[in-house]
């Protein structure tokens, strides 16, 4: 199975070097050199990013401003909130952690005690049947009819 062949387009760059290219090659390379190239308006916006209508930063001289002075406190209690929150949740985490430990020893704790117990009784049942198989004797051996008849055997 071949592809079917298209026909080859050779052109030099401007180092004098020939290169050989699809026609489908060549006309995706010609659309390529006509795409625009984005420029964005602001370049000094970070990230890149457009900034939305009415979000735009005033100048500097607005940092007086009660408004601004209003935003910054309001700013500040919700970081400063926000803190406490993290601060708080790390601590119940460490509290649950201490806990989920203290249950863990105890538990093991526990544990040892009833593998103590499971082997002493263990040993208890084993001896008790061990003292049962002593003390049954084998069955008395009933008489054979080929043993001599007492009594004459009449």
């Amino acid at each position: 199975m071949s592809r079917p062949s298209q026909p080859k387009i050779t052109s030099s760059d401007h180092h004098g070097v020939s290169v050989i290219q699809s026609q489908a090659h060549a006309a995706a390379a010609a659309l390529l050199q006509q795409v625009p190239q984005l420029v964005p308006a602001h370049p000094s916006s970070a990230g890149g990013k457009a900034a939305a209508p009415g979000k735009m930063k005033k100048a500097s001289a607005d940092k007086e401003s009660d408004e601004y002075r209003q935003r910054r406190e309001r700013n500040n209690l919700a970081v400063k909130k926000s803190r406490m929150r993290s601060k708080q949740k790390a601590m119940d985490t460490q509290q649950r952690v201490n806990q989920l430990k203290e249950e863990n020893e105890r538990l093991e704790a526990k544990i040892k005690l009833l593998s103590k117990e499971l082997s002493v009784l263990k040993d208890l049942f084993l001896e008790h049947a061990h003292n049962l198989a002593d003390n049954v004797q084998p069955p008395a051996a009933a008489p054979d009819d080929t043993s001599p008849i007492p009594n004459g055997g009449q």
